[in-house]
């Protein structure tokens, strides 16, 4: 019986809270575009080059990069204006033909696709000739039209950590929308880890440095996910309500694991446990979990781990330009 209240608990309790900043509106059953991308027939029908080209749905970022490698200036710069939804969301292509693809989504895009609630991947910093890159890994009710939270995040990390560190913005899945079934449940994050991991090869294929991930909310399940299938050099956890794993060694990864939890943040009435597939299991900040704990106190809120002045963007700061280890 007391199995059962807790399950009833963990149900109810991580619905409905998990959301953090959420809209009421009920929203289960998200789903992420499938498909090509679009343009993807053109590009494949394309043989000017007198070769075929990298079919985006089965092709490596390392044999994508490969290919590039292969072509002259000319012949790059051709696809990108023939074919630049495909350029621009190509994992494993060069950093500036990412750019020129996306230069109708705006400055430094890595990737954008409008399809859906819309996924992009925006750039604070020179990542081309950057010595430390990371990653930030938004939560829920994060997409395309409501992409300026994460973005400003990169840009007060960046900041904080110095210009030798670029900071990638990336709203690549499709999270959790309102309060619903998927905030409790790993589905959406399943899916997400396996485009984080194919960005994080992108980013290695195109011979950028490992990334530090920087994962927030339900971002922090995704990145539990792809632990081992990223060659990130840390994972930073906040706010946090499981990482669907049991411990750091569960994860896989021989990345460093760091983890922050305010005692101001609202994640901290989610129960800790998974039953049945709902809820994320231990928390991270726990003294048996076996992250790195880091200090939170003055962080005000769910939203505010990376608020200018608070002891948690200071420690993000040192973690990124690889300062902190």
């Amino acid at each position: 019986m007391g199995r059962f209240r807790r399950f009833l608990t963990t149900a109810v309790l991580t619905t409905l809270l998990v959301g953090g900043t959420a809209g009421w509106a009920s929203a289960s059953g998200e789903s992420a575009p499938s498909g090509p991308l679009p343009g993807t027939a053109s590009w494949l029908a394309d043989d000017s080059l007198g070769r075929e080209l990298p079919d985006p749905a089965t092709a490596t970022p390392a044999e994508v990069a490969a290919f590039f490698a292969g072509l002259s200036g000319a012949q790059r710069q051709r696809l990108v204006e023939d074919h630049p939804t495909v350029v621009g969301n190509l994992d494993g292509a060069p950093v500036h033909l990412r750019y020129a693809a996306n230069a109708s989504a705006g400055d430094r895009v890595l990737a954008y696709d409008p399809r859906g609630r819309g996924t992009i991947a925006q750039v604070a910093g020179d990542l081309e000739h950057a010595a430390h890159v990371s990653v930030i890994v938004p939560g829920s009710d994060i997409d395309a039209s409501a992409f300026d939270r994460t973005a400003r995040r990169a840009a007060d990390l960046q900041a904080a950590a110095g210009d030798d560190t670029a900071v990638i913005a990336w709203a690549g899945y499709t999270t959790p929308s309102g309060i619903g079934p998927d905030l409790a449940t790993g589905r959406l994050a399943e899916a997400g880890a396996e485009r984080l991991a194919r960005f994080t090869a992108g980013l290695d294929a195109a011979g950028l440095p490992d990334p530090a991930l920087f994962c927030h909310s339900y971002g922090s399940v995704v990145c539990g996910l792809a632990a081992d299938d990223t060659d990130a050099s840390d994972i930073v956890v906040m706010g946090s309500p499981g990482m669907r794993a049991a411990d750091v060694g569960a994860l896989g990864t021989d990345a460093h694991v760091w983890a922050a939890k305010s005692p101001h943040d609202w994640i901290g009435r989610v129960p800790n446990v998974e039953f049945l597939g709902l809820g994320h299991g231990a928390d991270p900040t726990s003294p048996g979990f076996g992250a790195t704990v880091l200090p939170a106190d003055n962080v005000p809120a769910h939203d505010a781990y990376f608020a200018p002045g608070t002891s948690t963007l200071t420690a993000f700061a040192a973690i990124a330009d690889g300062a902190r280890s």
